[in-house]
Formats: C-alpha cells, structure tokens, sequence
C-alpha cells in the first residue's frame, strides 16, 4: 500500500517594498486624489481667496464704505492707490471696492440658496426613491412640473413676489434649484435601497428613518457635494442675470448692477466697470466648474483602482 504525500506550496512573504498598501474608505482615497490633483489645490486656493473677501466685506474689514467718492469721474485704472486700480465710475467711486462687494453678494447667494436646495433636494429625493408607490409619483409629478418651466421664467416670477432685494433672491434661488438634486437622490435611493447591506439593517430591525439617513445616505453622500459646487455656480450666475435685469439686488454694488451700468459706458469708451466685473465673474465660476470635476472624478468608486 502506497501513500501519496501532499506537499504544501510554500508561501513566501512579500518584501516589505512590495506590501499591499493597506484599504482606505471612499472618503480617504478622494482626500488623497485631492491633494495629488494640482488643478484642484489652485481651485481650492482661489475659492478660499473669494471666500475670504466677501468675510471680510461683510465684516466690514476691507473696502469700506464701498460708496465714498475716491476720485473724478470716470477716472481710467491707475495704479497709484488701490482704490483707483479698476478706476472710478460716474460718481467717482472705486470699481475695484464695487469687485469685492459684488463678491460678497456673489458668494452669499451662492451660498444661501444652496443650504436652502439642497435639504429640500435630498428630502424629496430620498422619499421618492425609498417608499416608491404613490409618494413617488407625487413627488415626480411635482418635480417634472417645476423643471417644465424654464428657469429664468420661474426665478423672475418668485422674484416679482416676494420682492426685490437680496433676502427674496435668496429663497428665489432656494424654492426652484432643488430639482437636478432630488431627480440624482431618486435615482440612487432606488439603486441602493435593495442591496444587501440595507437589507441586513432591515433584518436586525432598524427602522425606515435608520435605513434612509444612516445607512443610504452617508453612502451616496458625494453626490450632494458635487451638486453643491453645481448649484453654488447656478445661483451666482442667475443672480448677475436677475440684478442686470433689474430683478435682483438693489442699491448694492453687484456684479449683475455693475454689467449693467457699464452697457452704457462702452460707447464713452469706459471699460473697466465691465472688465472688473467679468474677470471676477469669470475666475470664481471657471474655479468652481474645474472643482466639480476634480470631485466627481476623486468621488467616483469606479475609478478608485
């Protein structure tokens, strides 16, 4: 009688130069992502930078009063006091003081109107796509009744009731940009709410309230981020619209008043109000569209290997 002996393969450790790298959470790889990301640190840079600004506008740190008369009319940019390096206006005010409280109105309407979307998004969307059934159907009809309206219409017609003035741009903003985030929060509450691990929650007998904020949610949280640097850019664009169509902001020095002031300096050959404002406009808005790239790509699951 013959035995057959089973030699075991001999497992060698790996050296210790070609370890595994240990597993990091979706959080921690995009934190990585972000850092390695050159174009995303110089959006950061400048986002903090605007940030910075309208605090201390608002504040009352810098550019104050932002109405006094610094020099004659119309005077050209100079670069002989900070206040005249944009010029001056008809009323020989600093351009450059009416840049940074334009930022200021820029980032707080940015901001407001997103803290206002973006609970309202996320509630209606989560609702939607977890009960399903006749609370899906409401909330669609009632979402795809607001998106059929064209934005502008719907923004101008708030604004005419509840009024002009920045508190009404606010929830003007707030009330109509919630649409995009409830219609992504739908769709993945449908996708997540059957997979096995709110399942298992299910079965160790956690409620619906548990299963949709500490279970989905968190897990589908990078969406809500990435539709905040969308909605921030959104509302900063619709409030120049609104404030040079004479619909927003009123006796405050924004970007929209400022577009609109300069379209009849143009012809005098005055420039600098329209540049001023735009190449604000324009850095803020170009920051935060290469931001939201930069985190729907570190934010993805897909590409994390």
């Amino acid at each position: 009688m013959t035995t057959e002996a089973v030699i075991a393969p001999t497992v060698q450790p790996l050296p210790e130069n070609e370890k595994f790298p240990p597993s990091r959470s979706l959080w921690g790889d995009a934190l990585l992502r972000i850092k390695r990301d050159r174009i995303a640190l110089i959006c950061i840079g400048i986002l903090s930078f605007y940030s910075i600004i309208a605090l201390s506008c608002q504040l009352g740190w810098i550019a104050t009063p932002w109405d006094k008369v610094v020099g004659a009319a119309y005077q050209p940019p100079s670069l002989s006091s900070i206040e005249l390096i944009f010029g001056t206006d008809l009323f020989g005010r600093s351009v450059f003081y009416k840049v940074l409280h334009g930022t200021r109105i820029a980032m707080s309407v940015g901001l407001m109107s997103s803290l206002l979307s973006i609970p309202v998004g996320v509630t209606l969307g989560a609702l939607a796509g977890y009960f399903g059934g006749w609370v899906d159907d409401l909330i669609v009809w009632f979402y795809t009744t607001i998106s059929s309206i064209p934005n502008i219409m719907l923004l101008i017609s708030v604004t005419f009731v509840l009024g002009k003035g920045l508190s009404a741009m606010y929830v003007a903003l707030g009330v109509t940009a919630w649409v995009g985030l409830a219609r992504v929060m739908r769709g993945e509450f449908i996708k997540h709410k059957s997979r096995e691990y709110v399942l298992a929650a299910e079965s160790l007998g956690a409620g619906h309230l548990s299963r949709i904020f500490k279970h989905i949610l968190p897990n589908i949280s990078h969406f809500i981020i990435i539709n905040l640097s969308i909605q921030f850019v959104s509302a900063i664009k619709s409030e120049v619209i609104l404030s040079f169509l004479g619909l927003g902001v009123q006796g405050q020095p924004s970007w929209g008043v400022m577009i609109d002031d300069a379209k009849l300096e143009l012809s005098r050959g005055v420039w600098w109000q329209l540049a001023g404002a735009t190449l604000a406009m324009f850095f803020v808005v170009l920051a935060f569209n290469l931001l939201g790239d930069s985190l729907r790509d570190a934010l993805d699951p897909k590409l994390k290997h």
